[in-house]
């Protein structure tokens, strides 16, 4: 069972280790994506493009956790991928603990992978099930140059760290469950002694008893090593039971930033607040009592996203200013903001 969600102590009020500003992502389509119809078209136009990512900005702190929410589609992955330049952002900037991630090249690019580690759903696929344990571990201090002389003790303190067994180096990723993976996968991304770790879908593959066993460790690892994470989910109840901060997400655009306490306390964006109307009550009267927003249509193409609020096809309370203006954040109060035109105007959601 998951302990029960506490208020956590106030967070260092220092620099940003990562500060995202106006990051951009678009993926050119390619001519074997376009139809034969389209290509027999006279207009020259510019090519469509994906716009996976559009004009996002958030901050993440020493030691903090950053939530990321919303349905598939909404670039919580994509945004994760450049900031380990796994993809090229479009636009925007990427600052991280000092080195701007968007102009980073060579040594300086290696530098930043050093700084920010990665660790994915499927725990399976990301280790080579023809290298053993001892091999998945030793190969980020190779690629880095790290601990030269006494490899064979740092990989012991990483077993350590993820509370592993050392008998398990020799082993391959078969012969381990899918929980002892993702720790493998965690003790990887511990090995190169990162600031910052990316923890995608993380969880999301593994029993609800190993994944609050998986939660449980990060939240150590997080304490005892000063570490900050992205934390990107579906699941709303881990986002609250990991998070400090809250970015919600839909077709690539930010739509409200807050606090775990106020996001799961007081929604302000109608997109959070149907997102909220989705998790379940423990308790079996407040669950038939639910009352649930179901959002009308289907998420638009990012290709050709809406004009003005991309929520506003499927908007319960939109409004015709809606389709005009893009809504910039604006502040609900002294953390949390919100991009909706109701906020901006100080109309309830509800009217």
């Amino acid at each position: 069972m998951t302990e029960p969600v506490t208020i956590r102590p106030a967070l260092p009020t220092g620099e940003p280790l990562l500060q995202v500003n106006n990051l951009q992502v678009h993926f050119p389509i390619s001519l074997g994506d376009l139809s034969l119809r389209s290509l027999l078209k006279r207009d020259r136009g510019p090519r469509p493009v994906v716009h996976a990512v559009e004009d996002v900005s958030f901050e993440i702190r020493q030691g903090e956790t950053l939530g990321l929410v919303g349905e598939s589609g909404s670039g919580k992955s994509t945004i994760g991928n450049a900031i380990m330049r796994l993809v090229e952002p479009t636009g925007g900037t990427i600052m991280l603990d000092g080195l701007d991630v968007t102009a980073a090249r060579g040594a300086q690019l290696k530098a930043v992978r050093r700084r920010v580690s990665m660790v994915f759903q499927d725990p399976l696929a990301s280790l080579d099930p023809r290298r053993s344990i001892r091999d998945a571990l030793v190969d980020p201090l190779e690629v880095h140059g790290l601990h030269q002389g006494n490899r064979s003790a740092r990989i012991a303190e990483l077993m350590d760290l993820v509370g592993l067994p050392q008998r398990f180096l020799g082993r391959y990723p078969h012969q381990l469950s899918g929980g002892q993976r993702q720790r493998v996968c965690i003790a990887r991304a511990l090995a190169v002694e990162p600031k910052l770790i990316i923890l995608d879908e993380a969880t999301a593959s593994l029993d609800v008893s190993v994944q609050a066993q998986v939660m449980n460790l990060l939240k150590r690892l997080q304490d005892e090593l000063g570490l900050s994470y992205m934390f990107i989910a579906h699941d709303l109840a881990a986002v609250e039971y990991m998070s400090h901060q809250v970015l919600v997400l839909y077709l690539g655009r930010a739509m409200e930033r807050a606090p775990r306490e106020a996001i799961y306390g007081a929604t302000a964006h109608p997109y959070t607040t149907a997102l909220m109307s989705a998790i379940p009550k423990l308790d079996p009267v407040e669950e038939k009592n639910r009352d649930r927003i179901v959002l009308r249509g289907d998420v638009p193409s990012p290709v050709n996203p809406p004009t003005g609020c991309v929520f506003r096809t499927r908007c319960p309370v939109v409004m015709d200013e809606c389709a005009e203006q893009v809504p910039p954040m604006v502040p609900v109060d002294d953390e949390h903001q919100a991009a909706c035109l109701r906020v901006q105007a100080g109309v309830g959601l509800s009217t």
